[in-house]
Order: structure tokens, then sequence, then C-alpha cells
């Protein structure tokens, strides 16, 4: 498991908030910091790799529990 340098709490919010928060948090990191974000919305686990994929991050951990999912980044 990754240490995470940062945590997102996008619990409630729906799509798209829950990558347009992700994208500005990981706006405001260096390049290999950790950010871990925990979501609700379904849409979610689809919209979260495909951001990743497209901006060049990488998603290191998807997991999900009691509807509750948690990504770890690391930034580009």
């Amino acid at each position: 498991m990754t240490t995470p340098d940062h945590t997102l709490d996008a619990l409630g919010l729906l799509c798209p908030l829950p990558v347009l928060k992700a994208r500005k948090r990981l706006s405001g990191l260096t390049s290999g910091q950790i950010l871990e974000m925990i979501a609700d919305d379904p849409a979610a686990i689809i919209d979260v790799p495909h951001f990743c994929a497209e901006s060049g991050h990488t998603l290191l951990e998807q997991s999900e529990n009691n509807g509750v999912l948690t990504f770890t980044i690391r930034c580009k």
C-alpha cells in the first residue's frame, strides 16, 4: 500500500465534480506526489481511470468498500 501525500474527500459529489476536484488538487502537487481520493459516485470508477490516462497521471491503486471508492494517484 502506498502512503498518500494528500487526501481528497469527494464523498457526496457527482460526476464530473470528483474528477474536477482531483484535477485541481493534482495541479498543486509536485511530480511524484501521491493523492488519495475517496468518492461514492458510481461513475468515478470509469471517470477517474480515464482522467488519469488522458492527463498522464498514474493510477496506482483502486478499491471499493461498501460503496466507497478509493483511488491512489501519482502526480505526473
